[in-house]
């Protein structure tokens, strides 16, 4: 895709000289809301690094724009709770990387840090310790450490594993508001395609076990056929009060799905 930020051309993703999945195509353009959607341990995150340098391709190559600012968040669980520095400390962090050699942060960035928790709507958490938030707190905390960089890119893996319906709801409801808000682009793993059937512009469905990658618009991607890759069984896609909610539908023991 022209003028893609980052982009998969032939890929074979994995570690040392064996793949994961092999033969993957995909491109993040400016402005872009993809979700990486698949069992754990299905590749996802290995997707995800591949896509962000950390990991380089078996096989094929990555091409990113370049100069490409990234914003990456990582699963909250792989963050040390014992960190004894305010959720201010934690956000200003995101500025370190862009000071240059022997350079503390200032003033200027002091202000950027308090912006970004306030984009995310936490600023009145600014002087509270990172390790005395709640999880949800938490996780807006690490996006505007995130954010403070200016990125053109988001990346967030897992971003509501292990939270109640109410604060994934408010964190996903805040993604769309920040996608929608500019040309942020946001790339998003999680294995719970109910949390981003209603925000996501395109899906991509991994599982390297199934030998699947497949991509494509939210539209194509909630159709029966790509459902039943994902999942082996046949799905329903339903929409209540204006959502669509996702249904793996029931066997009668026979090996038939009831409907």
């Amino acid at each position: 895709m022209s003028g893609a930020l980052v982009r998969l051309e032939g890929a074979a993703i994995g570690y040392g000289r064996r793949p994961l999945l092999e033969g993957l195509d995909l491109a993040v353009a400016p402005g872009e809301f993809l979700a990486v959607v698949g069992p754990n341990g299905g590749g996802k995150t290995t997707l995800l690094r591949t896509l962000l340098g950390a990991h380089a391709p078996v096989a094929g190559r990555v091409v990113r724009r370049e100069g490409l600012r990234v914003g990456y968040v990582p699963q909250r669980e792989h963050v040390d709770t014992i960190w004894p520095f305010t959720a201010g400390e934690v956000t200003l962090m995101g500025r370190v990387p862009g000071l240059g050699p022997w350079r503390r942060p200032g003033r200027a960035d002091r202000a950027e840090a308090g912006r970004a928790l306030a984009r995310v709507g936490v600023e009145h958490l600014a002087e509270k310790r990172f390790g005395e938030l709640s999880g949800g707190q938490r996780q807006r905390t690490l996006i505007a450490r995130a954010l403070v960089a200016d990125p053109e890119l988001l990346a967030l893996d897992e971003p509501t594993s292990g939270m109640d319906p109410a604060a994934e709801l408010g964190l996903m409801d805040l993604l769309r508001d920040l996608q929608r808000n500019g040309d942020l682009a946001i790339v998003m793993v999680s294995h719970r395609l109910e949390a981003v059937a209603n925000y996501a512009r395109a899906l991509a469905f991994v599982d390297k076990d199934r030998a699947l990658f497949r991509v494509g618009s939210l539209d194509a991607m909630l159709r029966p056929d790509a459902l039943g890759a994902l999942y082996g069984r046949a799905v329903a896609v339903r929409e209540e009060a204006g959502r669509r909610l996702v249904y793996p539908l029931p066997s009668n023991g026979n090996g038939e799905e009831l409907r």
